[in-house]
């Protein structure tokens, strides 16, 4: 009869064999190991912090004086291949973003005003934050099928991934308005009914 203890002593001994494909691995947790044993104690002048809070002012004041240093000079026409770090007075001068990046919703209108949606319940059904909610009805139109008597966006759920956009098959939800200020006061303003996003 075959010893269990004696079967899993041969198992774990690939992981000890020093040309094995896991010697590596072993070598690196006993170095991890050695460090946290014998990790050295701070003295008490480390123990103070003091030597990491002047090390942080002077990176930052290195960074400060040297960013003041060009655009100074850049003032008076010199040193202009050189650039200085540019901070964006926000809210007054928006920074510039991609044409790309997934920014808050809107819904696509026709030449008429009505939205292009025809409540085929893609993006409700491909939405994995599940913050889209539709209510269809029948269009007056008979060329149109259906459209959203409620269409119904929750932003405070919305994860910004973008398949809405994918899947739909009229065009009809954008996330291309450029607008990222999206904070409010309450959870109820964060959900955007069909009015709200054809206004955008």
């Amino acid at each position: 009869m075959e010893n269990p203890t004696e079967k899993r002593r041969q198992e774990l001994e690939k992981y000890f064999d020093v040309k094995g494909p896991f010697a590596l691995l072993r070598a690196s947790q006993m170095k991890r190991s050695w460090k946290q044993a014998n990790r050295r104690e701070l003295n008490w002048w480390e123990n103070t912090y003091l030597p990491m809070l002047f090390s942080g002012i002077y990176l930052t004041s290195k960074h400060f004086f040297y960013n003041v240093t060009f655009h100074i000079l850049h003032l008076f026409g010199l040193a202009k291949k050189t650039k200085g770090a540019v901070t964006y007075q926000y809210p007054e001068q928006k920074r510039p973003l991609a044409s790309r990046l997934r920014t808050r919703h809107r819904l696509t209108k026709r030449e008429d005003g009505s939205p292009r949606c025809v409540a085929c319940m893609m993006c409700e059904t491909v939405c994995p934050a599940r913050c889209i909610e539709i209510t269809a009805a029948e269009h007056p139109d008979p060329n149109i099928e259906k459209y959203p008597a409620e269409f119904v966006l929750d932003l405070g759920k919305c994860v910004y991934c973008g398949f809405c956009v994918e899947v739909c098959p009229e065009d009809a939800i954008r996330m291309d308005t450029q607008r990222l200020d999206i904070a409010e006061y309450s959870r109820e303003s964060m959900i955007y009914n069909k009015k709200r996003l054809m206004d955008e």
